[in-house]
Parts: C-alpha cells; structure tokens; sequence
C-alpha cells in the first residue's frame, strides 16, 4: 500500500488476474514480494603467518620486517573494523612478501648455479 492507504494497481495487465503481483481477487491489495541478499565479503588477509616466515628465514634487506609490520597494522585494523584499511595494509604487506620471496629465491638459485659450475 503507499502513504495514502489506496492499494496500487498494476500497470499495463490489469486484465489478467492470475499475472504476477496482480490481485487474484478484484478489491484485494497486491501484495510485492522483495528478496534481500546478504553479500557476505571475505575478511581481509594479513598475511602474518608468511610474513613471519619471510622476517625468520629470508630477511633480505629487511623486508621481511617490514612486510611483519604492515600485516601487525592490517591485523589491528580488523580488529577495530577498519576493513577497508586492513585491505591496504594487508596488500602492503604481500607485495613486500613477494619482494623478499623473490629475492631470496634469486639468491638461493644463483648460489647452486654457483657451486654446480665450480665443480
């Protein structure tokens, strides 16, 4: 019903009573059905678990610090519900992950290539 207290009426199919959101009864209010969808997001990643990985076992330059201390920052943003700066620290610290993963990883393949072509 709108503010005034008068049922709407259809537009258009108003001689078909058995079409959707049309009474089937004349002098019966329609009745509009709504659906609600709860889009439920992911919490944001911190990526503390690779970050300490990266500050314990491969810590070139710091980055594995760093990377440590952007996801404690987007840790404690969730906490108080700051989402959306959570995201920010939390791809902070991903990008410095993958630095120091690579990093790391250039350094591990050239020292075998090193010791292999010495031999």
């Amino acid at each position: 019903m709108n503010p005034e207290g008068v049922p709407l009426q259809g537009r258009g199919y108003e001689g078909y009573p058995g079409y959707p959101g049309q009474p089937r009864y004349p002098g019966q209010p329609t009745v509009v059905q709504s659906t609600i969808v709860n889009i439920v997001t992911e919490p944001p990643k911190d990526h503390i678990i690779w970050s300490l990985c990266c500050f314990v076992y491969s810590n070139p330059f710091c980055l594995g610090l760093v990377a440590l201390i952007y996801s404690i920052k987007s840790r404690d943003r969730k906490m108080v519900g700051d989402l959306e700066g959570a995201r920010h620290y939390g791809g902070t610290a991903r990008t410095f992950n993958i630095v120091s993963s690579i990093l790391i990883g250039i350094v591990i393949l050239s020292f075998i290539i090193v010791i292999n072509v010495g031999r």
